[in-house]
């Protein structure tokens, strides 16, 4: 069964492309007809590219991979925050700062002076400070925060991209790319998808076309999540259980040992009264 159906895409407005003097003709293929200049995305492709995208992050989620969202258009931001925050993945819908792909120790490294501040609240050592000192340290962790504050759980490089507006996010997929990490993308009639993994054809400006997509894809990495955790509590139910099985093997075990012998020396014994018995 599909992710997304045919009406609920066209009911979003993700067949809207761009006019056709801005086309990008590497997206000739997911292109179905130009009406009063407008390029007219072929739906029936992105619903079989939404499910392909979906399964391969399904798949990703529940071997406890971690999916980067990417969104800085006004329109995606909030839908983007809401969507992947849901799911427990890391998103950046500030300005991209540039590196934080091919560079990010030193990303990792604001992230720590962001929680060594924290600490410094905690610890009472913050209260010891001068007002000037206090108010430079406070606007420094705002501006981390608003920076980098999605992203305070990735500990290391995530295994792959997701982004809405592959144009707009040409840095994100360059850094992506160079490292060799897959970039799943919604790509309008605008923009080049050679450089995304996973090309999903859709209106990237609407914010119901946006909601729709991200919305299908976020499902599946639930599904993925829950799969993970399910194949977890099964693994700890096997481990508990094994030890209790092992057990009884091996209590089993003496109980027949145990048997074999009595048997063993009650023949023993028999064979002795019947040798005395004969001799007589």
């Amino acid at each position: 069964m599909s992710r997304v159906n045919f009406e609920q895409l066209l009911e979003a407005g993700v067949h809207f492309g761009h006019l056709k003097r801005k086309w990008n003709p590497a997206m000739a293929p997911y292109i179905f007809m130009e009406r009063n200049g407008i390029h007219i995305i072929d739906l029936h492709k992105t619903v079989a590219k939404v499910d392909e995208a979906a399964e391969v992050m399904k798949n990703l989620s529940r071997s406890g991979k971690k999916i980067l969202f990417v969104a800085t258009k006004k329109q995606a931001k909030q839908i983007v925050a809401d969507k992947a925050s849901a799911v427990g993945m890391p998103y950046v819908i500030e300005r991209w700062p540039g590196g934080m792909l091919t560079n990010f120790p030193t990303i990792r490294k604001a992230i720590k002076k962001m929680t060594t501040i924290d600490k410094m609240t905690k610890d009472g050592t913050f209260d010891n400070l001068s007002k000037r000192e206090k108010l430079q340290i406070t606007r420094q962790r705002a501006k981390l925060e608003k920076m980098l504050g999605s992203i305070i759980d990735l500990t290391r490089l995530p295994s792959a991209l997701f982004v809405v507006d592959v144009m707009k996010e040409h840095i994100a997929v360059r850094e992506a790319n160079r490292l060799g990490i897959p970039v799943f993308g919604m790509v309008d009639t605008n923009s080049n998808p050679s450089d995304i993994d996973f090309v999903i054809p859709a209106n990237d400006d609407a914010t119901k076309s946006v909601e729709v997509i991200v919305g299908a894809v976020c499902e599946a990495i639930n599904e993925g999540l829950e799969e993970r955790k399910a194949e977890k509590i099964d693994t700890e139910t096997t481990e508990e259980v094994a030890p209790r099985r092992e057990r009884k093997t091996r209590s089993a075990k003496k109980e027949r040992t145990k048997r074999e012998d009595d048997d063993a020396l009650n023949a023993s014994v028999i064979h002795r009264v019947v040798k005395n018995e004969t001799e007589d």
